[in-house]
């Protein structure tokens, strides 16, 4: 069964531009992604709109529906009612190009700063050996589409241009702080957590969590274990004691 929608998208670029009316073709089953595409075909050829696999695995087409960060692939039309008008805008956070494409190099230029795995010196391929629940601890972060929703969503760098040159967002924290409970991984990342990534700036509304496709626990398995860890190492009185006492390297 088929009815008309009513559709309203952004259209502009980085110099401006404004929502725009359709009436669109819905049939049973179909996603937004699939609107998008016949609006395409029908009445908007030059509708930017970036997508890939259209299967919830590879974050390209992250949009906001009515308001909310979310995949145009993964949002059913069945969620809302034949006369609701259902809004597409791009992600706000980042930058316009054109219409609903972003950009999100910001993301890229985070991931850069990040050092990358560090196994124990010496350590040779084919030596690694972890217990299963050390794997299992980090192992959900793992599933993370790089959709960035959770970047998005996050206030700290939506509502804050200025945040952006010091908070790496939710993605990357999260990125650390698998790292950092790795058995396997011997750089000490805290430190660099607070004052070169911004995990201070976080204060855990965990908007970034209600808005994962994949379901990943964020805030709660990564964000605050990596403040509590971070909590210890520099306010913790039996730490900074033992830090003056034998100089250790901070």
């Amino acid at each position: 069964m088929s009815y008309q929608a009513k559709f309203r998208v952004w259209r502009g670029d980085a110099t401006g531009g404004d929502l725009q009316d359709f009436t669109v073709e819905v049939n049973e089953g179909e996603v937004v992604l699939d609107i998008i595409h016949r609006l395409q075909a029908t009445q908007a050829s030059d509708l930017a709109v970036r997508w890939n696999c259209k299967a919830g695995k590879c974050g390209s087409c992250s949009a906001e529906i009515n308001g909310r960060p979310r995949l145009l692939c993964m949002t059913r039309m069945s969620t809302f009612t034949e006369a609701e008008v259902v809004t597409v805008t791009p992600m706000r956070t980042f930058p316009v190009i054109r219409d609903l494409v972003t950009d999100v190099s910001f993301n890229y230029t985070k991931a850069r700063e990040i050092p990358s795995f560090t196994p124990p010196e010496g350590l040779k391929p084919g030596e690694y050996r972890m217990q299963q629940v050390d794997v299992e601890r980090s192992q959900e972060f793992r599933k993370c589409i790089e959709c960035y929703l959770c970047q998005n969503t996050c206030h700290v760098v939506r509502d804050h241009e200025e945040n952006k040159e010091s908070f790496a967002g939710p993605r990357y924290l999260m990125r650390i702080a698998e790292l950092e409970m790795h058995p396997m991984d011997v750089a000490d990342r805290r430190d660099a957590a607070q004052d070169e990534h911004g995990l201070g700036l976080c204060n855990i509304t965990k908007c970034c969590t209600e808005v994962c496709p994949e379901g990943i626990h964020i805030t709660d398995n990564a964000l605050i274990p990596m403040k509590e860890r971070v909590a210890d190492r520099k306010y913790d009185p039996i730490v900074w004691l033992g830090d003056k006492l034998f100089r250790r390297n901070r």
